[in-house]
């Protein structure tokens, strides 16, 4: 027997020791109350009316503690009786509360598992197939902070009734926590698009506006599906697919389903495993700096480096931005690695020559951390590196967020002397309103109106407005993605100020960026030897055609 079983016993034992004990009482009670009773009562009744003896004081007093007897052993059936019905009350309450969420009345996770495997078992004896659909809603995070809880709470219920208007009859709806919930029903594995309309329902009801507290709010979900009869062992594999599919809807944009399909649980793993190794490679100094030459097109010189960040992976070898950076942006490892790369970039660039600048992106996660000019000022100074020479990036993206907050790093860092500079320009939203809110010292056109910029009509007008902007608020323009000598030409043309891009060669790592700058003598050490009428030669641009790598710092 288990220790709960013991636990359930000892509980029992105390109150149906009484049960038994004033059962025996009473039963005892009316046996001697039938023995007694005839033989008094008649004696009684012959005394009064008919003049006889008067009954046995001894018998009539057993007859009155037989009474009360009777009326105690009453009494107490009574109150155990209320006692029980109220303990069974307060057993079915725990239990619906042990298995239900009190906030929609769905299941819980626990109850979900119990008896999702039930109608899993139903499935396959029924020659069905069970689908598992997992709802994830987007943005609510934002409207729990924004109106507060209880507005939260009021639209998880609103949810909640829109989901269990949209199942079919026989339905398992389950709350798993948060904002996340869970559906199973059994469907005919023949027909799989009674699944996709049920689905397509609920994304299409969940994007439409929902009332709550006297609030009008608009979210939407991400719906990931499975099914049991494709490789499904058990419910809980069952369920691990809808998740892994809803998480895929979710990398895909929101506000839609997926299928779960076996590439998803592949690239899951492989993400899996390089945050995994993220977490050990930011503090080992395998994410690295490589730096982009950055070039005046007017003179053609060498004007600094925008720096990229390099994961150098002791087996797989060198991994790109794309695949990490989104990781450490999610995990929260991104500040760790910024603030590791720009350490790193300004021991390294402590001794180029003082014309030569670094350019570095700031994470728009990193904008939500107030410290964040303090610690930029802090490893600036910690390794001696002018800030003058220093040139952050931000997005436009980064500035929806907390445009105040923006503004305040903004202002601490540009009171050190480092400037700044609106990268991606021409993506966003308002850039005018943008470039007006912020100090912006340079504009950066994003490299996918460069790279088209002599094919597309459309892409040529926008980088000549954009140039003729900065022209008309006296900020340089940089171009991004510059690959071929036809699109120098044209930019240069256009009046543009800088370009970079692999035209003037891949970015370079630590040990080569030295290598180059020595042979055109801009290391400190080398240009105090030069004689002050020589100039160091300018760069000889190197055509080399490719598609261009997402840059990230």
């Amino acid at each position: 027997m288990s220790l709960d079983d013991e636990d359930e016993t000892n509980a029992e034992g105390p109150t149906e020791r009484p049960n038994l004990l004033s059962g025996a009482i009473s039963v005892a009670a009316i046996l001697l109350f039938v023995g007694t009773g005839s033989s008094v009562l008649s004696k009684t009744l012959q005394h009064y009316f008919q003049g006889g003896e008067p009954a046995d004081r001894t018998l009539v007093i057993a007859l009155l503690l037989n009474v009360a007897l009777i009326l105690i052993g009453w009494r107490r059936h009574a109150a155990l009786s209320q006692e029980v019905r109220i303990r069974t009350v307060a057993e079915e309450r725990a239990q619906a509360l042990a298995a239900r969420d009190p906030l929609t009345g769905f299941l819980n996770r626990r109850s979900i598992a119990e008896e999702g495997a039930a109608m899993f078992v139903r499935a396959t004896r029924r020659r069905k197939a069970m689908a598992m659909l997992m709802l994830d809603l987007d943005h609510f995070k934002t409207i729990n902070d924004m109106h507060g809880h209880a507005v939260g709470d009021a639209l998880l219920r609103a949810v909640a009734a829109e989901i269990a208007a949209v199942m079919p009859p026989i339905a398992l709806t389950a709350r798993l926590g948060g904002d996340e919930f869970s559906c199973g029903f059994l469907f005919d594995p023949a027909e799989p698009s009674f699944v996709e309309r049920i689905a397509e329902k609920l994304v299409n009801r969940m994007a439409q506006p929902f009332e709550a507290e006297g609030l009008r709010l608009h979210i939407s979900c991400s719906l990931g599906v499975a099914r049991s009869d494709f490789d499904c062992a058990s419910i809980d594999a069952l369920m691990r697919s809808a998740d892994i599919a809803m998480y895929a809807a979710k990398k895909s944009g929101r506000n839609r389903y997926a299928w779960f399909d076996h590439s998803m649980e592949r690239e899951l793993q492989v993400r899996n495993e390089l945050e995994s190794g993220l977490r050990t490679a930011i503090p080992r100094g395998e994410i690295v700096p490589y730096f982009e030459q950055q070039v005046d097109l007017s003179t053609g010189r060498l004007h600094g480096f925008e720096v990229l960040a390099r994961w150098e992976h002791p087996i797989r070898g060198l991994i790109s931005p794309e695949l990490f950076i989104p990781i450490a942006e999610e995990t929260g490892m991104i500040a760790d690695l910024s603030l590791s790369i720009m350490r790193q970039s300004f021991l390294a660039a402590r001794d180029w020559d003082s014309s030569l600048s670094i350019s570095i992106n700031i994470s728009p996660w990193q904008l939500r951390d107030a410290w964040l000019a303090q610690k930029i000022i802090k490893v600036l100074t910690e390794t001696g590196f002018p800030a003058n020479r220093l040139e952050i990036e931000i997005t436009e993206s980064s500035l929806f967020d907390n445009l105040a907050l923006a503004q305040s790093i903004v202002g601490s860092l540009k009171n050190q002397g480092v400037r700044l500079a609106l990268d991606d320009f021409g993506t966003g939203y308002s850039s005018l309103a943008h470039l007006r809110a912020l100090p912006f010292d340079r504009i950066k056109i994003d490299k996918s109106f460069v790279m088209s910029l002599n094919d597309n009509a459309d892409s040529a007008a926008i980088v000549n407005a954009i140039v003729g902007l900065g022209e008309s608020l006296n900020l340089p323009i940089t171009a991004e993605g510059v690959e071929t000598v036809e699109i120098e030409e044209r930019l240069r043309a256009l009046g543009c100020a800088k370009s970079q891009g692999w035209l003037y060669g891949r970015p370079l790592s630590v040990t080569n960026v030295r290598r180059l700058l020595a042979e055109r003598r801009l290391l400190q050490q080398q240009h105090q030897q030069v004689p002050a009428d020589q100039e160091a030669p300018a760069p000889a641009p190197t055509p080399q055609i490719a598609t261009s790598q997402r840059q990230a710092g």
